[in-house]
């Protein structure tokens, strides 16, 4: 791959019956350099004899790493970030929940020199087909409040859907350990040391297969605690070194 091209990172856990109809929503979308990287968490997740299928037929953009964190999609989304030194970073999910036809408008308005391109849900032309009402109203809640409130110039601080600068992600030490948490702590830390951050309408499907392994109680109290986070002061000139 070259520098710029984007890297997938698609976190797992017995996303085998729908993985090929991922992979083969994303091979129509996209039609610039891309590589995936599917994480999984153990030997028997049902994804990955998917995935070593595509491959032995002569995929090469598709790649499968074990979590190195132990298990869990936070582990999992930093075995990603760990294999990716620089450019476009996208978090996607297998189960075709996320708006894969959005991810070229993400990808130049990265290239216009943004570190976190949002996939948004809650700004006008963004939208939530399905899943629970309680978790959709506490993170359009979280997220709506935080851009108006803190001033985060995106709606949908808590969205797992979005490109990040991989060598803004070196400049971090990420702390979540419960789940997608950790996609709020990045948006924040973003926000707070300066980096550029915009976000682009999007829809949000529930899954149509599989089971969903999101843990609203447990996470809670985490999301929480990066909410709250976002208010403390700014250090803008932390980012002055970075990419243009």
């Amino acid at each position: 791959m070259e520098p710029n091209d984007l890297t997938i990172i698609v976190p797992v856990f017995n996303e085998g019956a729908g993985f090929a109809a991922f992979w083969n929503a994303v091979s129509s979308n996209l039609s610039v350099p891309f590589h995936v990287l599917v994480v999984y968490d153990f030997e028997e997740d049902n994804t990955v004899p998917i995935a070593q299928g595509i491959i032995a037929a002569g995929e090469t953009r598709l790649t499968l790493a074990r979590n190195q964190y132990g298990r869990g999609v936070v582990g999992a989304i930093r075995t990603g970030f760990d294999s990716v030194s620089a450019g476009p970073v996208l978090v996607a999910m297998a189960d075709l929940s996320d708006d894969l036809a959005k991810v070229e408008s993400m990808l130049d308005l990265y290239r216009q020199g943004y570190h976190v391109v949002v996939g948004s849900r809650y700004m006008q032309g963004g939208a939530v087909e399905g899943g629970p009402w309680l978790k959709q109203m506490l993170s359009r809640t979280a997220g709506t409040t935080l851009h108006w409130l803190r001033g985060l110039p995106t709606h949908d601080a808590t969205n797992a859907f979005k490109i990040y600068d991989a060598a803004m992600l070196k400049d971090f030490h990420l702390e979540s350990r419960g789940g997608f948490e950790l996609n709020l702590e990045i948006t924040v830390k973003a926000f707070l040391c300066g980096y550029r951050i915009t976000e682009i309408p999007a829809v949000w499907r529930d899954r149509t297969t599989g089971k969903s392994h999101f843990r609203l109680w447990k996470w809670l109290p985490a999301y929480l605690r990066w909410y709250l986070y976002a208010f403390r002061p700014r250090n803008l000139a932390h980012a002055a070194a970075s990419r243009p």
